[in-house]
């Protein structure tokens, strides 16, 4: 039994092993995956030492618990939230020791919906297909924690940072997303494409890591039918035959048959990532490059 190990005391409500995903295989089906907020999860192995692809943990709304067989150093960002150590309260946003046999309490989300847990040594399960992700679509890579299990880490290989608290944008209040229309936005009536940028959206409680999903204005098709199956790509705007458009986050298929009118920048997906049930969305159509 190896030493350099975290038990879950508590898994939460879904918390997973995410690094920077297995990109390249959507040939093959594979989603992308990887961590919903890349810049959290980057900050997070920043603080502990770690390269920027080791795998961290990614937690939803209630936090997770966990116990070290050994001393660590790990570090809470993303979505603000509590920090407990041994039951005494730690920094969120920097580098935390936690003793051996001692419990992190990573509490409930004060804002925002995932928050990231670095490691020093990152979470070592195998890795599928290059990455250490799990994909909740196609049930590649670790499942998702469960009370019990136990985490192999691997070893430290720098310092951590020497910082107190490392700034980081905080979850949307409004959540605004820049697109390009296209390539099926002559599916749609010119209205519907109107609607699009001009209307206020809000974010579904049915969102999860395959897409978020939006309440809102239906937006009327031009043309009846599907098309056939298309690739599809991180942060289309795929509207099914509600009209509510949904925007493809980490764990989306790969293909689709429903029409995409446009598609999200990337560098405001993590924001998507972090939106909570509710929160305004506007898209808001910027000049195709």
């Amino acid at each position: 039994m190896t030493d350099r190990a975290l038990v879950v005391v508590r898994a939460g409500a879904l918390t997973t092993v995410q690094d920077r995903g297995r990109p390249g295989y959507a040939h093959l089906g594979v989603p992308r995956s990887g961590a919903l907020d890349p810049p959290a999860a980057a900050l997070v192995n920043r603080l502990v030492g770690n390269a920027p692809g080791a795998a961290v943990l990614e937690t939803t709304l209630t936090g997770c618990a966990l116990r070290p067989r050994s001393t660590v150093t790990v570090a809470v960002a993303g979505a603000p939230c509590p920090v407990r150590v041994g039951g005494r309260a730690a920094a969120w946003g920097a580098p935390v020791v936690v003793p051996a046999g001692e419990v992190l309490e990573v509490g409930a989300a004060e804002r925002g919906v995932r928050a990231y847990v670095g490691v020093g040594g990152g979470i070592a399960v195998e890795p599928v297909l290059g990455s250490r992700s799990a994909d909740l679509l196609s049930g590649l890579g670790p499942a998702p924690l469960a009370d019990g299990a136990v985490l192999p880490l691997g070893r430290p290989s720098a310092p951590h940072a020497r910082v107190d608290v490392a700034p980081q944008p905080g979850p949307p209040a409004d959540l605004v997303l820049r697109v390009t229309l296209g390539p099926r936005d002559d599916w749609f009536t010119p209205g519907a494409v109107r609607d699009l940028t001009a209307r206020t959206f809000r974010v579904s409680s049915a969102s999860n890591r395959i897409g978020l999903r939006t309440e809102g204005p239906a937006l009327e098709r031009a043309r009846p039918g599907e098309l056939p199956s298309e690739g599809m790509v991180l942060g289309a705007v795929q509207v099914p035959p509600n009209g509510r458009p949904v925007v493809f986050l980490a764990d989306h298929p790969t293909t689709g048959g429903y029409p995409v009118i446009a598609v999200v920048r990337a560098a405001d997906l993590p924001a998507a990532g972090q939106a909570l049930p509710g929160t305004p969305v506007r898209f808001v159509a910027v000049r195709r490059r």
